[in-house]
């Protein structure tokens, strides 16, 4: 028995956290990590977990009111905010979103210096701000992002189709997807 393969539509593209920071609506402001315009996002997800790794994908933003912080809950205590930190990195996690309020004021100094150390990309999320705002707001821009992908790529086959049906087939369709790939095509 011979398997077919069915084409399956090309990935959901990621967007960039620069993209979700110029939201004015969310109020969202980067404290730390590599520039903004440089981080992709595939999604996002809130866990309030003291180890979150078994639970991402990579490629989130993950977002927490740091309820799992002892200091949160008015229990005094060391929290490892270097290995929380590094777990998130080693699941390939591409920002932390950290709201304050309800259960802190501001993002905890050791979260600051510990996304620093790592590299993590550190988001401040505001009092007003939800997190299904924030993960809405992610998904309508890759649903965006998907619309102009694929006007993209259905353009370039109507132009590829046009230029099949001119006289001179083979040149056309070369000239056109030279002119899309903006470089040289050959037979």
């Amino acid at each position: 028995m011979q398997e077919t393969a069915v084409p399956s539509a090309p990935p959901t593209p990621p967007v960039s956290l620069a993209a979700l920071l110029s939201r004015d609506d969310l109020g969202l402001r980067q404290i730390t990590g590599p520039p903004a315009g440089e981080v992709t996002i595939h999604g996002a997800h809130t866990s309030e977990m003291s180890d979150p790794y078994p639970y991402l994908l990579g490629g989130e933003l993950l977002l927490t009111a740091g309820v799992h912080i002892p200091e949160a809950a008015g229990r005094p205590g060391s929290f490892d905010f270097d290995g929380y930190v590094a777990r998130i990195v080693a699941a390939g996690g591409a920002a932390l979103g950290f709201g304050v309020a309800p259960v802190h004021d501001t993002v905890p100094a050791g979260l600051v210096a510990a996304c620093e150390e790592h590299g993590l990309p550190l988001v401040e999320v505001p009092p007003r701000t939800t997190f299904s705002g924030v993960a809405r707001a992610v998904w309508q821009l890759m649903a965006r992002a998907r619309l102009s992908e694929l006007r993209r790529i259905t353009e370039a086959q109507q132009g590829l189709a046009a230029a099949a049906s001119r006289p001179d087939p083979v040149p056309s369709v070369l000239r056109r997807l030279a002119g899309r790939l903006e470089g040289r095509a050959v037979l």
